[in-house]
C-alpha cells in the first residue's frame, strides 16, 4: 500500500560539500580550474592522436576514446556541481537527475571495459609481437569499443530503471554532489534489496571481469620481461606499460571502494571525499600522465610545438 501513495519528487536537493560561502567560492574555482584543465588536457590528446600518423595506432585509438570517456563523464558531474556552489538552492530536476545518473554509469563501465582492451593490447604488443597486427586488428579495436559503451549503457539503464521505480515517500534530499545510486537509494521508504544485489552483480561483473583481463595480461607481460636478458631490455619493456598500470590502479582502486560494498558501511562524508576523486581529479590526471610518462607523445608533441614555433 505505502508503495502506491507515493509521488515522485520534481527534483532532488543536494547537499554538496558545505554550506560556508566563502569554502563554497574556493571549491568553484578550484574545480573550475581542474575541469578546465581536464577538457583542454584531453581534448589536446585527442587532437594529438588524430592528426599524426605516428600514433594512428591500437593503443592510441584506445587511449583517445579513454580520453573522451574522461572528458563526458566529468562533463556529467562537474558543470551542475560548479552551478550548486554558487546557488541559494543546491537542486536538480528529475529528468537531470536521471541523466546525469545514466550518463555517468554508461561512460564509467564503458572506462573499464578500455583500460582492460587496453590491457590487452599491451599483453599483445609484448608477449605475440608477430601476431600483433592480427590479435589487435582495426576490427578488433572497433568491436571493444562498441562492445565498451553497449555494455556500458546497458547496465547504467537498467540501474537508472531501478532506482527510479523505487518510491521515494520521505525526504528528497540526496546527501551527495551528484545522482549517484547509493545515496538515491538511501532515500527509498522501500526495501531495495534487488538494487543492490542488482548493483553488486553488475558493477562487480565489468569491474571483476576487466580486473581479471588487465591481471593475467599484465601477469603474462612480466613473465615476458623477465625472461628478457637485458635489464635495459626490460626496463624499457615494461616502461611502455607504466603509465597503464598507474591510471589503472587510481580508477579501480576508487570504484571497487564505492561499489563493491554493502550500503551499510555507506558514509556520506568519506564517499563524497572519494567520489570527487574519480569523476573530477582522475579525468584531469590521465592526459598528464599518458603524455609525461610517453616518449611518442612527447616526441609528437614536441615536433608540433617545434612546427608552430617555426611558422611564427
Amino acid at each position: 500500500m505505502l508503495e502506491n501513495n507515493y509521488t515522485m519528487p520534481t527534483e532532488f536537493l543536494l547537499v554538496g560539500f558545505t554550506d560556508y560561502l566563502p569554502l563554497r567560492v574556493t571549491l568553484f574555482l578550484a574545480f573550475l580550474i581542474v575541469y578546465t584543465l581536464t577538457v583542454v588536457g584531453n581534448v589536446g590528446l585527442i587532437i594529438l592522436v588524430n592528426i599524426n600518423s605516428s600514433l594512428q595506432t591500437p593503443m592510441y585509438y584506445f587511449l583517445s576514446n579513454l580520453s573522451f570517456l574522461d572528458i563526458s563523464y566529468s562533463t556529467a558531474i562537474t558543470p551542475k556541481m560548479l552551478v550548486n556552489f554558487l546557488a541559494s538552492k543546491k537542486s536538480i530536476s528529475l529528468s537531470g537527475c536521471v541523466l546525469q545518473m545514466f550518463f555517468f554509469g554508461c561512460f564509467a563501465d564503458a572506462e573499464c571495459l578500455i583500460l582492460a582492451a587496453m590491457a590487452y593490447d599491451r599483453y599483445a604488443a609484448i608477449c605475440n609481437p608477430l601476431l600483433y597486427s592480427a590479435l589487435v586488428s582495426r576490427r578488433v579495436c572497433v568491436c571493444c569499443i562498441v562492445l565498451a559503451y553497449f555494455s556500458g549503457g546497458v547496465t547504467s539503464m537498467v540501474h537508472v530503471c531501478l532506482t527510479f521505480r523505487l518510491p521515494f515517500c520521505g525526504s528528497n534530499i540526496i546527501n551527495h554532489f551528484f545522482c549517484d545510486i547509493p545515496p538515491l537509494l538511501a532515500l527509498s521508504c522501500t526495501d531495495t534489496y534487488i538494487n543492490e544485489l542488482l548493483l553488486f552483480a553488475l558493477c562487480g561483473f565489468i569491474q571483476t571481469s576487466t580486473f581479471v583481463v588487465i591481471f593475467i595480461s599484465y601477469f603474462c607481460i612480466v613473465l615476458t620481461v623477465l625472461s628478457i636478458k637485458s635489464s635495459g631490455g626490460r626496463s624499457k619493456t615494461f616502461s611502455t606499460c607504466a603509465s597503464h598500470l598507474l591510471a589503472i590502479t587510481l580508477f579501480y582502486g576508487t570504484l571497487l571502494f564505492m561499489y563493491l560494498r554493502p550500503t551499510t558501511s555507506y558514509s556520506p562524508e568519506t564517499d563524497k571525499v572519494v567520489a570527487v576523486f574519480y569523476t573530477v581529479v582522475f579525468p584531469m590526471f590521465n592526459p598528464i600522465i599518458y603524455s609525461f610518462r610517453n616518449k611518442d607523445v612527447k616526441y609528437v608533441l614536441r615536433k608540433l610545438l617545434d612546427r608552430t614555433g617555426t611558422l611564427k
